[in-house]
Order: structure tokens, then sequence, then C-alpha cells
């Protein structure tokens, strides 16, 4: 039996594109319900996440809005299977001042939760966290130099622990604001980098108190980093710009 070119060439055509329909379908699918890559580009969470660490999130965490879907379109309103954040989760989250803008900030404040920094230090329900002084943050800049921060270990009301950097402050009064009560359905956010994070107590800044359907996952695992000292064509620097250290560490 004879088989003509022609055939052969329709019949692989046919399958290359059903593989590749099957591939970017599944793609689509754990992007949507299971996991979905980003990366980190500005400190605001360092030490916690540098700039240049790519980290997975887990969308099946709290449940899943529109905004778990590719181009957030509203198919549905509010969460379903929702579930809620735990203080002190690292979360990924849709900025309520404008949606197309993915966020990464700490959950410290839950629905009617009482918020105030009082001189650099959080106030949860009017009682300050615990917050307890360790080795200084050292932080090479990119002439090889070195860059020194106070680092404190913070522990929120439920026990969990994580670094806070205190620098100079962007803006005088981010040490310093008024109470913040959260409302239902909303959470309070904000950056390990305390006095360089756009969050929520920051007035104008977009984020505010972020509504539950807004959140997209939980930060949970670091797949890769690099120090951004190797450009993608530079393929003989990229050994010396990899983090290696920082493969597969959780994100807490």
């Amino acid at each position: 039996m004879r088989v003509r070119l022609a055939d052969l060439r329709v019949w692989w055509s046919a399958n290359v594109f059903r593989i590749v329909f099957y591939a970017l379908l599944l793609a689509v699918v754990i992007r949507t319900f299971i996991f979905q890559p980003f990366n980190i580009p500005s400190g605001s969470m360092e030490n916690t996440l540098l700039v240049g660490d790519y980290f997975f999130v887990t969308k099946f965490s709290y449940g899943y809005s529109h905004h778990s879907l590719p181009w957030s379109p509203r198919l549905f309103p509010g969460r379903v299977w929702s579930g809620q954040p735990e203080r002190g989760d690292v979360v990924v989250f849709k900025l309520p001042a404008r949606p197309s803008e993915d966020y990464i900030k700490r959950v410290v404040g839950l629905p009617g939760d009482r918020i105030q920094m009082i001189g650099g230090i959080l106030h949860i329900n009017g009682i300050p966290v615990r917050m307890e002084k360790v080795e200084d943050y050292v932080r090479v800049t990119p002439f090889g130099g070195e860059e020194r921060f106070e680092r404190y270990r913070e522990t929120l009301p439920n026990g969990v622990s994580h670094y806070v950097l205190s620098r100079e402050a962007d803006y005088p009064g981010w040490d310093d604001t008024q109470e913040f009560v959260v409302p239902p359905g909303h959470y309070f956010m904000m950056g390990d980098n305390r006095d360089q994070s756009n969050d929520s107590r920051i007035p104008n800044s977009g984020v505010g108190f972020v509504p539950e359907e807004n959140l997209v996952g939980r930060a949970d695992l670091i797949l890769f980093s690099t120090d951004g000292s190797a450009k993608n064509w530079e393929f003989w620097k990229w050994p010396a710009a990899i983090r290696y250290g920082r493969f597969f560490q959780g994100i807490h």
C-alpha cells in the first residue's frame, strides 16, 4: 500500500495541531486552577523576596474569582470554593485601583481588624506586635559595594514570624498612621520592606483595603532567582548571576 507524501503532510499537520492545542489547554488549566508563575520587579518585599526571584502562586489556596482567569473576564461575581487568607500569608492580588496590575504583599489585617503604625511598629487591635532586632540586612549594590539596613523579626498575633526592614521612609507619615478599620470582605496588606512599600497604609496608593475577589493566590515557592547582572543574551554571565541558594525556597 502506497502512502502519498501529501497524505503524510496532512496527517503530520493534524497531529501537530492537536498536540499544540492540548498542550495550550493544559497550560491554561494549570495556570487558572493550580499554579501561576510570577517574578519580583521591585524591592517592596525585601528580604523575603528579592528583585529577580521567580516564584509560584497556588491558585486554589483561597478559591477562585474572575481574577483567577486569564485577562480577568467578569464571568461570575465573588469567589467560589472560597478560603480565607491567614494573617502573615504572602499574597498576590490585583491592584484595586488598576486591576490589570499584580501586586504582592503580606496580609497583616483581616476583616474587622484595627490596624495602625505607631513609631514604625505595627499595632493590631490596639496591641503592638512583637519586634526583635536581629543582624543587619546587607545588600550588594550593582557597583559591588554594600548597603546595610536594620532588620527585625516581627511576630504577628497568630505566631507567624518574618523579617522586616527598617530604613529611611519614602514618606514621613508611613511610620505613624491613622487607625484603619478593615471592612468585611477586605484585607490590609503591607510589604516587608516597610519604609519602601506602596501598600494599604499609603493614601492614594491605589492599594487601600483589598477586596477578597482581588486575591489571586498565595506565594509558596521560589523556583528560580537571578541578581540581574546578566542580560538575556549574555549567556556566559548566567552562572555568576544565578542565586543558586534561593532555588526551591519556601516563602514565609
